[in-house]
């Protein structure tokens, strides 16, 4: 059967992106950042996947105020980075994986989750920004990305948005899901977006640190009660764009500890502000 090795959680903020294909990554400002993810580029090569279910959120890409699904699952078997206003990210196109992606859609709506099938999307820095941490500068033309990736997008963007609970629940389904596919695969599911941030208002520029590190602790050691945590916390304490939060309960509502297993071990834990007035948080758990 397929299972999930490990998960992983990570900021994606747009302007990482920028700096990686502007060659600015040992800038004074840049270089503590990416030094936090050394260990993180060593650890992906040394424990490559066979596939990556990424949940992040889409930024007006894929998807507009005429239409955004709570929960959207890619089934495509490629994804085109997209054009989000200066040219697409010179990164290579994203393989997909349709036959796990169509078993995940099929075992997950059979557990009364109700998911948006995508069969044709661009992705924008949302997925490809952790892609380029984990992976390091990938050239579009002689390079490619590890393994083929599922993208799962949550609507963050546009209220009502999905709960803590209701993530952290659907994070559960989707390993029930993963565990149920026939062919032997290794699989990490990443949690994006986050941490504390807030890009508009009187409050713009806002971040937790102190927050931001007390919800690690939690979601590491006591993951059903972060999953508790209300949407007003998120907007009070971690700013308008902490909500993205919610989408790393997924991630780690699909380790072995939630089902019964044993805890994961913390092979990684990284904080670092500011990357362009966001908090920037990253962690690998290993089941």
């Amino acid at each position: 059967m397929a299972r999930i090795t490990a998960s992983v959680y990570t900021s994606h903020v747009p302007a990482i992106g920028a700096a990686m294909d502007l060659g600015k990554t040992q800038e004074d400002y840049w270089k503590p950042l990416f030094a936090g993810y050394d260990f993180s580029r060593q650890w992906m090569k040394d424990h490559k996947p066979d596939v990556i279910f990424l949940v992040y959120n889409d930024h007006a890409t894929a998807f507009s105020l005429d239409l955004i699904p709570t929960f959207a699952i890619g089934t495509a078997a490629q994804y085109q980075p997209a054009d989000e206003g200066w040219g697409p990210r010179p990164v290579p196109v994203v393989q997909g994986h349709p036959e796990l992606a169509s078993h995940i859609a099929q075992s997950v709506i059979q557990q009364d989750f109700d998911l948006t099938i995508v069969n044709k999307m661009d992705v924008d820095h949302g997925l490809t920004v952790p892609l380029s941490l984990m992976c390091g500068e990938q050239h579009p033309q002689t390079g490619a990305w590890p393994c083929p990736v599922i993208p799962f997008a949550v609507n963050v963007v546009q209220y009502p948005v999905p709960s803590g609970r209701r993530c952290f629940q659907l994070g559960q389904a989707i390993r029930r899901a993963v565990e149920s596919y026939d062919e032997d695969l290794n699989v990490h599911i990443w949690g994006t977006g986050g941490m504390s941030h807030q890009l508009q208002g009187a409050r713009a520029g806002l971040i937790n640190r102190e927050w931001d590190n007390a919800w690690l602790d939690k979601l590491i050691n006591d993951p059903a009660s972060c999953a508790d945590t209300p949407h007003i916390d998120y907007v009070r304490e971690a700013g308008s764009e902490g909500i993205e939060l919610v989408m790393w309960l997924i991630a780690r509502g699909a380790m072995a500890d939630v089902a019964g297993g044993p805890a994961p071990k913390v092979a990684h834990r990284f904080y670092h502000v500011p990357a362009s007035n966001t908090a920037v948080g990253h962690l690998i758990l290993e089941n």
